[in-house]
């Protein structure tokens, strides 16, 4: 074992050696093999950090809860056949409660977009929601400061509201927005509280929930009207484990609501964080693929540098190696010797391109997600490294060790 490793030892001084006396091109090399790791590191980082996001931002939905729609979340057929539904009213909530006696919790919700205003500041497009007290049991979320709607707010159509923390940021500042009145399109409505930051779902059409205004659904209804407006019904289950056999009852009494004979189709949608997950999922796992073909090619390319170095090293190098087999270093020392170079260019050019993506991942992480390169990425890039040194070496170090010493000897 003693011998093994002195051998391995001198390998590596002689590689390290041979690579130092040949800098500029081992530098060349070395960097085909950084631009091929920083785009591993960079896209594992991504697609890490993209996934996190996501998952935050429905995290607030419910994984328990089931929404009734006139339209799926995610369409994958006709647009046509869903969009010439009839509207889901807000009274079938009502129903639904009456019908489903084991839900823990119903709570009718529609939104629209108006501009918020407060003082000289102006926000365009915002989304508001109008919901109930209800909803608090229904979504993960709740109140940072001051309070939600109570029933009371609800029965009287108090035009008071509840931001979100962006909301508050943009028209507030540092300054407390509770008590103090904003315009939301033509009507004034009270701040009694700003929801905790819940996050985005960044580049893929996920909600804001910080960029967010919800008020009593009664007061969204004398505010903006209820005609030609489908309302979402948002219904949460008995427990986790009950979700399907729920939802199977769900579907019957919206049926049964709804008045459709046995022969036809439903007319609404039942939608879940799960459908959401499952979509997202399928589309980001094409997205990586093809982002890892590109860096995988890459990083082929940079292994092709690196083993046409290698071979012009062996020729360089073949005097030099006929003379040491003819003193007696055996056939494995070569191979060893030349795989360990191989590596080391390699490897360094991992730690280069990791050092680079921790770079990129923290301008990512300021300016467009949270994103940061953790231990998989760490050992992942590190693991690529090393195989793509082992690949790219292995042809150059058997050719050299397979050299006869006395053609090498003879070599000009």
């Amino acid at each position: 074992m003693k011998i093994f490793l002195r051998s391995l030892k001198e390998s590596f001084y002689i590689a390290a050696r041979a690579l130092g006396a040949n800098r500029s091109r081992a530098i060349l090399t070395t960097l085909g093999i950084v631009i091929g790791i920083m785009a591993v590191a960079t896209t594992m980082t991504v697609s890490t950090g993209l996934s996190n996001n996501w998952q935050e931002s429905l995290s607030v939905i419910g994984s328990d809860v089931l929404y009734v729609s006139r339209m799926p979340w995610i369409i994958t057929g006709d647009f046509f056949k869903y969009r010439n539904r009839p509207r889901i009213d807000y009274e079938m909530s009502g129903q639904l409660s009456s019908r489903l006696k084991d839900t823990k919790a119903i709570s009718p919700g529609t939104s629209t977009a108006r501009n918020v205003k407060f003082r000289s500041e102006v926000l365009e497009n915002v989304t508001v929601s109008g919901t109930t007290d209800r909803q608090l049991l229904v979504s993960n979320g709740v109140p940072d400061i001051g309070r939600f709607f109570t029933p009371s707010d609800i029965d009287n159509r108090r035009f008071v509201c509840v931001i979100g923390s962006e909301i508050r940021e943009l028209l507030f500042g540092e300054a407390d927005p509770l008590n103090k009145d904003i315009k939301i399109g033509r009507y004034k409505f009270r701040v009694i509280g700003v929801m905790e930051k819940l996050g985005s779902g960044g580049f893929f059409g996920g909600p804001n929930f910080d960029r967010h205004i919800s008020i009593p659904i009664t007061s969204f209804i004398k505010a903006y009207g209820a005609r030609n407006r489908s309302f979402d019904i948002a219904v949460k289950a008995p427990s986790q484990e009950q979700m399907e056999e729920f939802k199977f009852e769900l579907i019957g009494e919206m049926r049964k609501i709804r008045k459709l004979a046995p022969t036809e189709e439903d007319d609404f949608s039942i939608n879940s964080m799960d459908s959401m997950m499952a979509a997202y999922n399928n589309v980001m796992g094409v997205v990586f693929l093809i982002g890892f073909i590109i860096t995988g090619f890459s990083l082929f390319v940079g292994g092709i540098g690196v083993m046409n170095i290698m071979l012009v090293s062996v020729t360089e190098r073949t005097r030099e190696i006929g003379i040491r087999k003819a003193i007696g270093a055996r056939r494995r020392v070569i191979l060893t010797e030349f795989l360990l170079e191989s590596c080391y260019i390699c490897l360094t050019g991992g730690v280069i391109g990791l050092a680079i993506s921790y770079g990129v991942a923290a301008l990512i992480n300021k300016f467009l997600m949270p994103a940061a390169v953790n231990l998989p990425v760490i050992l992942a890039a590190i693991l690529v490294s090393f195989i793509v040194g082992i690949v790219s070496g292995l042809m150059p170090a058997m050719k050299a060790s397979r050299l006869n010493p006395i053609e090498a000897l003879m070599y000009e």
